[in-house]
């Protein structure tokens, strides 16, 4: 794909590109909301809501990498007739018929980039997904915990644990502490883990996109999301040869 200097098409609005990147949360609401609404009558289908993430990445993959393949753009950016450029264009000096006082220059997206693209757009929000997950669990067995704990903890004459068996309960505890799984402790940690890093995560993330995002709309950079910038590619508005 080729064009000239000046003719790349102009710079979307902040407002254009706010739609398009709440597109893919809307169209999983919706999914969402369908299939809950199927389930109702067909309880098989309570099976891809347990596997509501993974369903969705799947069928985004498909749609981004179809979309990059033929728009050069993500899957809502092309319906807004945006268009992905990199930074950095090559020249392409084997066009024999181009003057030879006008520059010609190739803005089609890499392999690379658009491989990246797909990793920027599904993967990472994937995993950030199933870590907000994983944080939720955790804060919530944190949280009933907390509650459980409160005040001394008393059975009556029927029950397993008392003041004057302290020493027999111990031993009981330290017996099914032993019987626990490696993968079950690897698991309790990583959730222990998460539960301390996400916060500081989703924190870093939401901050660095809001001072993309309003350092975009002030002009003052022309890359709208952190990802765009780490991939040196910026969205423009599609030519009406392209469209």
């Amino acid at each position: 794909m080729l064009f000239q200097v000046g003719g790349q098409g102009a710079r979307p609005t902040f407002f254009e590109m706010s739609a398009a990147q709440q597109l893919p949360a809307s169209l999983r609401a919706a999914l969402s909301y369908s299939f809950g609404v199927f389930a109702l009558r067909r309880p098989s289908l309570h099976k891809v809501l347990d596997y509501e993430d993974e369903f969705f990445a799947l069928l985004m993959s498909v749609l981004e990498s179809h979309s990059l393949r033929t728009t050069d753009g993500s899957f809502s950016e092309s319906l807004y007739g945006l268009r992905r450029r990199p930074v950095n264009v090559s020249v392409n000096r084997s066009n024999p018929g181009a003057e030879s006082n006008v520059k010609v220059y190739d803005s089609a997206l890499r392999k690379r980039q658009k491989t990246l693209s797909v990793v920027f757009l599904v993967v990472l929000p994937y995993f950030k997904s199933k870590l907000q997950s994983v944080y939720n669990k955790e804060r919530e067995a944190r949280l009933q915990a907390s509650l459980w704990d409160q005040g001394e903890v008393r059975f009556d004459e029927a029950g397993f644990v008392s003041d004057q068996q302290g020493e027999t309960s111990q031993a009981q505890v330290e017996t099914t502490a032993g019987e626990v799984s490696h993968l079950t402790r690897l698991r309790t940690n990583f959730a222990a883990l998460i539960g301390v890093c996400y916060p500081w995560i989703h924190a870093t993330h939401e901050g660095l996109s809001f001072a993309y995002q309003l350092l975009y709309l002030l002009d003052a950079t022309a890359f709208y999301s952190p990802g765009l910038h780490v991939l040196g590619l910026h969205v423009c508005r599609a030519t009406g040869q392209e469209l």
